[in-house]
């Protein structure tokens, strides 16, 4: 739609404003079977009020599609908040079962380093060789004898 363009004096005086421009034609227009308002019988002249109410809409308009621009940006943001959200939450579920399982190996080595502690602290107490020539007799059943081969040195 071509622009209105109206002088100071139409505008002082309320006279139709001209539109600048061919008139409107094709499928929007009205059949010409139809009575036409006194204010449409020439489609190049628009009235001041027909003015406003045109300058009105297309105000509308674009305050509706700014509308829309952003609700459209913000769920958006809030899909991508969403999304972000739930792969945080799936990978802190996934650590946090990491270090259940890696809490449980470190109980089993903590607990396999205490009972070796214990044994090396027995080892070396007083009378602790003789404790592990005992341990070391014990693998031997009690009716064998033990052989030891030595190399015989020329």
């Amino acid at each position: 739609m071509p622009p209105l363009v109206p002088s100071s004096y139409q505008a002082r005086q309320n006279l139709p404003l001209r539109r600048q421009g061919k008139p409107l034609s094709g499928a929007h227009s009205k059949p010409d079977s139809l009575p036409k308002p006194a204010s449409q019988l020439d489609p190049q002249i628009v009235s001041g009020g027909e003015a406003a109410a045109l300058q009105a809409l297309s105000s509308e308009r674009q305050e509706l599609l700014c509308s829309v621009i952003g609700l459209a940006l913000k769920v958006g943001l809030v899909v991508v908040a969403g999304v972000s959200l739930v792969r945080l939450a799936s990978a802190y579920q996934e650590r946090m079962e990491r270090q259940g399982e890696l809490s449980a190996v470190l109980d089993l080595e903590r607990a396999k380093l205490s009972k070796a502690r214990e044994r090396f602290d027995h080892l070396f107490m007083v009378e602790g060789e003789q404790r592990l020539i005992r341990e070391q007799n014990q693998w031997i059943a009690p009716n064998r004898l033990r052989v030891v081969w030595q190399q015989a040195n020329p």
